[in-house]
């Protein structure tokens, strides 16, 4: 089968996600992003679901449009755009009957997806058995196999760390304190210092442990569970790479890509 055409449905528009689906979509797939009606992304810059909140969003130049069926998908597609869908138990599928579904929702967990769900299913990191989930598990952890394509078995265990980043991992991500509304004070891309206060819950400051930039922020207002991962800081202290793709979201989707091809290139 050629690849000419081929229909792409991903679940989640997180920042990974929309690291699948720009790099999809530049190589000229019809992409279709399926989300909640609350999106919770961190990296909001590079994340495709704040189209939920905003009509549209582009990433590294290229825009996915909020549609509401099959038919406005297929206009999306036309316009050379992406489409993004609130559809959280995607049930767009049986209207545009997809060539292939990718789950990056990255719950940690398989949310139901299914190995008969399209011609070709891929997982992206744990949660998945490749021959049983999925067709194809897709490795998520830094490291030496990140990006890897596994057509048996499991990716790598959770480590339950974040990646390393100028020598920090736990001490870059900032979390909720308490149950509540997430206020802002501060907002992506701008320069913070250990310490300084970024955000508030119910009162309660959110503050950077580390010096850098805000690389992401939860959107203000957004209610919280106490310890939700808020926002994110980069040591390195670089504001165009709160506005890029991560060499993690390029990686794996460079095995997204290798998968495709390779199951319809035969």
């Amino acid at each position: 089968m050629s690849v000419k055409n081929l229909k792409v449905l991903i679940r989640g528009g997180g920042e990974l996600a929309s690291a699948v689906a720009c790099r999809l979509a530049e190589s000229h797939f019809n992409v279709i992003m399926t989300e909640v009606p609350q999106p919770q992304a961190v990296r909001r810059n590079v994340s495709f679901c704040e189209a939920v909140y905003e009509s549209h969003k582009i990433v590294e130049g290229k825009t996915a449009r909020l549609v509401a069926s099959a038919g406005e998908a297929r206009a999306a597609w036309k316009a050379g755009e992406l489409a993004l869908i609130v559809d959280p138990d995607t049930t767009i599928r049986s209207d545009l009957k997809p060539d292939v579904e990718i789950d990056a929702i990255i719950a940690k967990k398989n949310m139901g997806t299914r190995i008969s769900d399209a011609e070709l299913v891929i997982g992206l990191g744990i949660g998945f058995e490749a021959g049983k989930d999925v067709h194809v598990v897709i490795e998520t952890n830094r490291g030496h196999n990140l990006g890897r394509v596994m057509r048996e078995g499991i990716a790598e265990p959770d480590t339950g760390n974040p990646g390393n980043i100028g020598g920090y991992t736990t001490e870059r991500v900032m979390r909720a304190p308490r149950e509540g509304t997430f206020k802002t004070v501060k907002k992506i891309g701008d320069m913070v210092k250990a310490g300084d206060i970024v955000a508030y819950v119910e009162g309660e400051p959110v503050k950077a442990a580390i010096p850098g930039v805000i690389r992401g922020l939860l959107r203000d207002g957004t209610p919280v569970s106490k310890g939700f991962k808020s926002g994110d800081v980069d040591p390195r202290g670089n504001k165009e790479y709160c506005y890029t793709i991560s060499d993690k979201g390029r990686t794996i989707s460079g095995g997204v890509i290798e998968a495709i091809l390779a199951y319809f290139n035969r």
